[in-house]
């Protein structure tokens, strides 16, 4: 009984930090029906800078329980990028889709050069943050408090932003330039102004997964790449531009994974790509998502 809570436990550990980046990812999307393949990138951004700001922070004498504070800032860090770097974006909204890819696959590139050139090519760690909360007893085995503390941050940012996109009149603004551009413009809101609005969320929460993430595994060269892989079948499963659908992706690919390292490690993945294919044969647009 205690592996089995530990499993499942572990398995909300991750889909955590697998939701935040879908779900800015979907957001992007579905505001700007843009799909970012740098995505993934802006997560490793964010374990890079968090990282590098607990370190500075324990080598200024800091005390250690103000580390925790640097997660939001790590995020807060990407949104700025994301700030910066959305308005070039803007004029491949209105193109075909492979220039769109084309564009953020190269802006993917550009980023994780620019993540060499700023840290280099070793690793960074932030363990001091997971090591400031105890472990707790599960029976008879230990499990780190952190990783509950992730599962929390997951559950705050998935109500924080369905109750920003459907409680709030900025997300009435959201979904109204998602559904048509043109007549949101007509009736005299900033679109621009939501695009970028849009853009820096989706990249805060990429950004926080990177910082969440961080205390409990390095940040390294190229952790963005396979984040993207798993958000986009995540996306698959739930239905690419759906909030709902990035949470119960999440949910399924974490639980499917953690299974797949206990009890058939060889064929884990296969197992994903396996569940993202018949869920696009059955239904193309995924579990939530509209055409």
């Amino acid at each position: 009984m205690s592996i089995l809570i530990i499993q499942i436990l572990n398995s909300l550990f991750y889909a955590s930090v697998l939701f935040l980046i879908a779900a800015g990812l979907s957001l992007i999307f579905g505001v700007m029906r843009i799909v970012n393949m740098a995505h993934g990138t802006f997560y490793a951004v964010g374990a890079f800078v968090t990282a590098w700001l607990v370190g500075r922070a324990v080598a200024l004498g800091v005390p250690t329980v103000w580390t925790f504070l640097l997660l939001p800032v790590g995020a807060g860090a990407v949104a700025l990028l994301g700030v910066a770097i959305e308005p070039l974006l803007r004029p491949f909204y209105r193109r075909a889709e492979e220039y769109q890819l084309l564009v953020t696959f190269g802006l993917l590139l550009i980023l994780e050069d620019v993540i060499r050139l700023l840290w280099g090519g070793l690793p960074l760690s932030a363990d001091p943050v997971m090591d400031l909360l105890p472990s707790v007893r599960i029976g008879g085995l230990i499990y780190p408090g952190y990783n509950l503390v992730v599962i929390g941050i997951g559950v705050v940012a998935a109500i924080g932003l369905w109750a920003v996109i459907y409680l709030t009149k900025f997300g009435v603004i959201l979904r109204a330039t998602s559904q048509d551009r043109r007549m949101a413009s007509a009736l005299g809101l900033n679109v621009a102004l939501v695009y970028v609005s849009a853009f820096a969320i989706g990249c805060f929460m990429a950004g926080l997964g990177g910082a969440i993430i961080v205390p409990t595994q390095t940040a390294v060269l190229g952790m963005g790449i396979d984040a993207l892989i798993l958000a986009f079948v995540v996306v698959v499963i739930g239905g690419l531009g759906s909030l709902q659908g990035a949470l119960v992706g999440a949910l399924i690919v974490s639980f499917v994974r953690t299974a797949g390292i206990q009890f058939f490690p060889e064929i884990e993945l296969a197992v994903l790509y396996l569940i993202a294919a018949l869920v696009l044969l059955v239904k193309p647009t995924g579990l939530f998502g509209t055409a």
